[in-house]
């Protein structure tokens, strides 16, 4: 673990150790680590979402239907039985 100091002006410091108190937090660390963890799920969210857009983006769209699973699951029956 790495120790990473920050310096906080006085009235930072007392609205973070107000933020903390009122949700629930025992320490103003435990709080930073939750604004932390957040802000990585945001990144995370927003990657994905990326992701997604790209592969709407990726092709001509087709149409999924029991036909299509169907072919799905043959080719796939077929990859596996040539495993064996």
């Amino acid at each position: 673990m790495t120790i990473f100091n920050i310096s906080l002006s006085d009235s930072m410091q007392t609205f973070v150790d107000e933020q903390a108190k009122q949700k629930g937090y025992n320490t103003a660390i435990e709080y930073i680590h939750y604004l932390i963890r957040q802000e990585q799920e945001r990144e995370e969210q927003k990657r994905l979402e990326t992701m997604l857009l790209g592969g709407l983006d990726s092709g001509e769209p087709i149409e999924i239907s029991e036909q299509w699973w169907d072919s799905k699951r043959e080719g796939f029956r077929q990859l596996l039985s040539q495993i064996k």
